[in-house]
């Protein structure tokens, strides 16, 4: 994986840094594992703004990604590993040898050609998805899962992987990305290898209009607004807005916000850094 500085031809090229694209090998998405994508702007079904600074952007399809990997002891090939607009890690496409076709995280390392499996019993090698029960101590993983069965949801974006610390009993340790340590049922799936993509975070947007083409609005900064429309706003001139807060009033900066009586609590054995 590489990332290329363009030659500065124009003032949004100056400063550009973009994806050198070496692990993608097609551009040609399978149809098959295509779906539309509904656009809202941030309006929810009554047609209201309820998330600012979103909208417009270029059309994408959503690429349907098999995040349960249940197809167990079934063999399958990667064929290509391909870009996918709607998240920053790449995908890769798996042909299984019943046949049927899926696309999965690709996890960083992963070559077109390679063999991959899920279930128990499998080899612990990048990309073969096993419950954390069957895995080897202090292996790196990703894509895993929080309730068995549900799919994964953590580290799942570009470059990001969690560790399994230790096992006792019905739970696994796991250090997630954010340096949280938590208890997960030893049931539950995880995928070998740290997610593709991690020179994601080297790239420079150049200009404003890139940013429009991902479909992100310009954001108004608090301090410059009235009082009316935010806790920060009003002032004379150049003034401070006081202690950062968000527009309902709840402090940015050190101020917890989770629940001391939220149920899994008793499950996170360490918290992640401030």
């Amino acid at each position: 994986m590489s990332v290329r500085k363009l030659k500065p031809i124009t003032p949004g090229q100056r400063f550009r840094v973009v994806n050198g694209f070496d692990a993608v090998t097609t551009d040609k998405p399978e149809k098959s594992l295509l779906a539309p994508k509904k656009r809202s702007g941030g309006r929810n079904s009554q047609g209201r703004m309820t998330m600012r600074y979103i909208g417009g952007g270029h059309k994408k399809r959503y690429r349907i990604i098999d995040f349960k990997r249940n197809k167990t002891g079934i063999p399958a090939e990667v064929k290509s590993i391909q870009y996918d607009p709607n998240r920053t890690a790449f995908i890769a496409l798996l042909n299984y040898q019943d046949g049927e076709k899926a696309y999965i995280i690709a996890q960083n390392g992963l070559q077109v050609g390679q063999t991959v499996v899920s279930g128990e019993g499998v080899a612990p090698e990048i990309g073969n998805a096993m419950p954390l029960a069957n895995i080897p101590l202090g292996t790196i993983i990703s894509c895993v899962e929080l309730r068995p069965g549900q799919g994964a949801v953590m580290a799942r974006s570009a470059g990001s992987f969690a560790q399994l610390m230790a096992r006792e009993g019905k739970f696994a340790s796991i250090k997630l990305p954010s340096g949280e340590t938590r208890l997960i049922l030893v049931t539950c799936m995880a995928t070998v290898g740290a997610v593709s993509n991690s020179d994601h975070q080297l790239l420079v947007s150049g200009k404003a209009g890139r940013s429009r083409w991902l479909g992100r609005r310009p954001r108004t900064r608090p301090v410059v607004m009235n009082p009316v429309d935010h806790p920060m706003g009003g002032g004379e001139g150049k003034s401070s807005g006081g202690h950062p807060r968000s527009r309902n009033g709840v402090p940015a900066k050190g101020y917890r916000t989770r629940s001391k009586t939220k149920a899994s609590n008793k499950y996170i054995v360490e918290r992640r850094k401030k």
